[in-house]
């Protein structure tokens, strides 16, 4: 049986795709590999080995949206850092930028929820590492985050410049 490995790419309908392709540059430290006349915009995410792991379709300024949870549909995407100090940095660019929904704490996961020009709901999330994952191993859960906590029990302690929270 043909097993999927994982998620290799998204793409996502935006009114404006140089836009929204912009947001993720600042956002995720995403480089556009291919942009189509502004008609569709193709990012690669830094250390990514894939040809590209978000595209972007224009649909114009008109177009509906954003999808509000009332019919089936697409909810949200989760992006994935490798350390928690990269989901503390997360958590400011996102601030700054106004894109910054929520935080939640899922046991296994630490996440941070947002919203990107068009109202494409995301995640950004730290995998716990697994031998801390306790009963999170079989179960869903979701508590408010507490960064500096989680920084503390999982950060590289004593190092200068740790990310504030």
């Amino acid at each position: 049986m043909a097993r999927v490995r994982r998620l290799n790419h998204a793409v996502l309908f935006v009114r404006d795709a140089e836009r929204a392709a912009a947001f993720y540059e600042r956002a995720f430290g995403f480089e556009v590999i291919a942009n189509m006349g502004g008609r569709a915009v193709f990012l690669r995410a830094a250390g990514s080995d894939n040809h590209h792991d978000l595209g972007l379709f224009a649909l114009g300024e008109g177009a509906p949206g954003p999808f509000t949870g009332q019919a089936v549909g697409l909810y949200h995407l989760a992006w994935q850092v490798d350390t928690i100090e990269e989901l503390a940095e997360m958590r400011r660019v996102l601030a700054e930028l106004g894109a910054l929904t929520g935080q939640s704490d899922h046991g296994a996961t630490k996440s941070l929820y947002g919203q990107d020009p068009d109202g494409n709901e995301f995640e950004v999330m730290w995998l716990v590492p697994r031998e801390a994952w306790g009963p999170y191993d079989r179960e869903a859960v979701t508590r408010p985050l507490n960064l500096a906590r989680e920084l503390e029990r999982f950060g590289r302690k004593g190092e200068a410049g740790s990310p504030d929270c």
